[in-house]
């Protein structure tokens, strides 16, 4: 993996004015990935819209560690019936036509 993929948490922390447990707790719950190198935390850029969501959820929405797993679980299940539900209209979509 390339380090200049990577971003250090502790930017974030200063960036978005939040603190390094939240990313350790989201991190302890498999929400992202972080990656530890020489002491220093980082996480995937492929992660940031992500993270910037649940940071959102966490400050607007006022919802805990806790809650935003279970929302993001619950986005994620809403994401996969969607597309199971595209491919079975196409598919219903052939045999109508």
């Amino acid at each position: 993996m390339n380090k200049a993929e990577l971003i250090l948490l502790e930017t974030l922390c200063s960036q978005y004015s939040v603190e390094m447990s939240f990313f350790t707790n989201l991190g302890d719950i498999g929400l992202i990935e972080i990656k530890t190198i020489e002491e220093s935390h980082y996480i995937h850029s492929d992660q940031m819209t992500d993270i910037e969501k649940m940071i959102r959820m966490h400050r607007e929405l006022d919802v805990n560690i806790e809650g935003i797993d279970v929302v993001w679980n619950l986005l994620k299940k809403i994401d996969a019936l969607q597309n199971e539900l595209i491919v079975l209209k196409n598919r219903l979509q052939r045999y109508e036509d």
